[in-house]
């Protein structure tokens, strides 16, 4: 019988910037932390905590992800955070508000919703 080997878990020291990808949508709000480069440090989502349903949805919720991703980001020593939003959710200003209210700095909001530029062709007209 084989078994799979633990990987360590990557150390991150001395953050001092660090990226929020903020994906919000009706139904559900996920935020990932990631270094400059890319390296995704810790992630959060709505069910996650325990919500379910269209509760998930609410900026409630999304405060509460990004509470919990400020103060582990807090231990790390992280004091500035850039964030990227996507999508049309209600959880995307909750999220910002939660950060900044931590103690971190919000340095940079930038929207990277895709916007279509024309978009799929739409289906055929409905005949009755």
């Amino acid at each position: 019988m084989a078994y799979k080997k633990k990987s360590k878990k990557k150390q991150f020291k001395n953050l001092e910037l660090v990226l929020a990808h903020v994906k919000s949508t009706f139904n559900n709000t996920l935020v990932s932390i990631s270094t400059p480069s890319g390296d995704i440090i810790m992630r959060g989502s709505a069910g996650q905590l325990g919500f379910k349903g269209s509760r998930k949805g609410t900026p409630y919720a999304a405060t509460q992800i990004a509470g919990k991703l400020a103060k582990e980001l807090t231990d790390l020593g992280v004091r500035n955070i850039e964030v990227n939003l996507e999508g049309p959710g209600s959880g995307r200003d909750s999220v910002v508000r939660a950060l900044q209210s931590s103690g971190l700095t919000v340095t940079m909001l930038r929207d990277v919703t895709p916007l279509p530029h024309n978009g799929c062709r739409p289906p055929k007209k409905r005949r009755v």
